[in-house]
């Protein structure tokens, strides 16, 4: 036994031997491990990972993050479908639904190695929409991704399926004229009003471009035709009504909407004012448009009265001068220097063809001096001058699908006093529509409240008050001289006080260089007169101690406002003063 027992420890001794760790580095390793331990099980709840993955991506889902609902798919769904094409997946299967928004109930536990989601998706045509979303599953604990198939866009759509859906327009409904007549109706559109209507109505065709993904977002049917100009385009939500169809994906039917008829739609075009309008244009390239100025309703409107933009002219003194007389800078009985042109900047600013005015300030609004109302403008500023533009409406969505905005830049982007003198005689950059300057006179018209211009008959009356009716009732004077004695008296209408203003907006300049003859070389002779250069405007109110009707008239290179706008605006005028609606 002593021997065996000394063999034995020989041989321990020639065993290697291992090193113990402390107990404290011991206790420290296993300390960690339970840490982690914990703080997952904290985190997780103790769930699989599958439940917490599938809870990401339906959250995301809620928010549309398409990225972060992307990062739980699996490596192999990724590259299948990057993110950019994941995301336009879900976006086309949304306008499929006319989806607005899901909402995701509670996480299912995993089985077969899916999670169940229930799904409601919120849709425009066809309401709630209640499902399942069935997420399928690779790897284990934290290594578990979604395993995404395009089905998966929409709850409750089986693998090899696609979400489709069907839709109709009910027939269009009608368009009336404020005293209950036919603008279009029935599917040819046709009205007994003739070609007064149909300048208004516009056209139905397919949608433009720009417009089809909004329109599939909204229920509409692929081959629909919508209104694409004129009133039809205004009212188009009203008078398409509301598709109906199904909605489904293989066997599964998720929806069903019935189609609702859109209805007829109360205009404030009156035919009589209408067809003066129109007939007044006749073939010139412009614009008529003719507003109440008391209520904003828009009673005509023919050619490109709301969509053509051109420089204003001389109509824009409208707006200088109710700044200039706002801000005290001059006043009716202020006096100016007789003369043919005037100096900004160096620059010869001249009246329209060479002729001399001045004196009063009455005088030179109803001549239309440039003379005076540029340097007025410069001395009004800049800011001042877009200020007073923009309480008239400029630089603003006038509340007409489809109408032009008329604009001037910005205060600080005008540049120096010549340019601001030139936009204050409405030329520069300065651009605005024929709907845009009825509004101007409109706002005068209303002793300084500006209406909220509509084609609606059922809108109330809105009026916003921007300039204060002293100021407003002088500017009504100055332009009762323009028809009385001015510029614009081809506008004037025999035992009623109509207030106006003349506009010549030069399309290409027509200033004559400077020359000092020689013997050897004399001047050459001014350019003769060409009406093309120049389109013509008028702005106007009538009775103008009673305002019922206002006007904005543009003709495209037709020389003088006075000359060839004028006129047009006198018999549209007596129109409206003769419509009793």
């Amino acid at each position: 036994m002593s021997v065996r027992s000394s063999q034995l420890t020989a041989s321990s001794r020639r065993a290697p031997r291992r090193r113990r760790a402390p107990p404290g580095r011991i206790a420290i390793a296993a300390g960690c491990l339970l840490a982690v331990v914990a703080a997952y099980l904290l985190l997780s709840g103790g769930r699989p990972a599958e439940e917490i993955a599938a809870e990401r991506f339906v959250a995301a889902w809620e928010h549309g993050d398409y990225a972060a609902m992307h990062d739980q798919l699996t490596d192999t769904a990724k590259r299948a479908t990057p993110l950019a094409q994941f995301t336009a997946d879900y976006r086309r299967t949304a306008a499929t639904a006319t989806a607005t928004g899901v909402t995701a109930g509670k996480v299912g536990k995993v089985h077969g190695g899916g999670v169940a989601v229930p799904i409601t998706v919120r849709t425009r045509l066809f309401g709630p929409v209640h499902s399942t979303l069935s997420l399928p599953f690779e790897g284990k604990d934290d290594s578990a991704k979604v395993a995404w198939a395009r089905n998966l866009t929409f709850p409750g759509v089986r693998s090899g399926d696609k979400l489709e859906r069907t839709t109709t327009l009910p027939p269009r409904a009608a368009l009336l004229a404020n005293d209950g007549r036919p603008l279009a109706e029935g599917p040819d559109r046709s009205s007994p009003l003739g070609p007064a209507a149909t300048s208004i109505v516009g056209q139905i065709d397919a949608p433009p471009k720009e417009d089809r993904g909004r329109l599939r977002e909204l229920g509409y049917p692929a081959d629909a035709r919508v209104g694409v100009s004129g009133l039809e385009k205004v009212f188009e939500q009203d008078l398409a009504g509301q598709p109906g169809g199904v909605l489904r994906a293989g066997g599964t039917l998720f929806g069903t909407r019935q189609a609702k008829a859109g209805h007829a739609v109360h205009t404030t075009i009156d035919p009589d004012v209408q067809r003066a309008a129109v007939t007044a244009l006749g073939a010139r390239v412009g614009g008529v448009a003719v507003v109440r100025p008391r209520t904003g309703q828009i009673l005509a409107l023919s050619g490109i009265a709301f969509s053509g933009l051109s420089p204003p002219g001389s109509t824009f003194k409208i707006i200088t001068l109710t700044g200039v007389l706002q801000y005290g800078l001059a006043g009716p009985n202020s006096t100016f220097p007789v003369q043919t042109k005037t100096q900004l900047e160096g620059v010869d600013l001249e009246n329209a063809n060479g002729e001399s005015c001045g004196g009063t300030l009455v005088n030179s609004f109803a001549q239309s001096c440039n003379s005076v109302f540029a340097p007025l403008g410069a001395k009004l500023g800049a800011a001042r001058l877009v200020q007073t533009a923009e309480k008239f409406g400029f630089n603003a969505d006038l509340g007409i699908p489809g109408a032009a905005k008329s604009t001037i830049p910005p205060a600080d982007q005008i540049g120096d006093s010549l340019a601001v003198g030139s936009s204050a005689i409405g030329q520069g950059k300065v651009q605005a529509t024929a709907l845009q300057m009825a509004l101007v006179a409109s706002t005068i018209a209303n002793r300084g409240k500006r209406p909220k211009l509509t084609l609606d008959r059922s809108q109330p009356t809105v009026r916003t008050r921007v300039f204060p009716a002293k100021t407003t009732r002088l500017v009504t004077r100055l332009m009762e001289a323009v028809v009385r004695s001015g510029t614009g008296t081809a506008a004037a209408i025999p035992g009623v006080s109509v207030a106006g203003k003349t506009g010549t907006a030069e399309l290409r300049t027509t200033a004559v260089p400077d020359c000092t003859p020689t013997q050897d070389a004399p001047c050459p002779p001014p350019p003769p007169a060409d009406p093309t250069d120049t389109n013509a405007w008028f702005a106007a109110f009538a009775p103008s101690n009673v305002p019922r009707v206002a006007v904005g008239v543009l003709v495209v290179a037709a020389g003088a406002g006075g000359q060839s706008a004028a006129p047009i605006a006198r018999d549209v005028l007596l129109a409206g003063l003769r419509s009793k609606r």
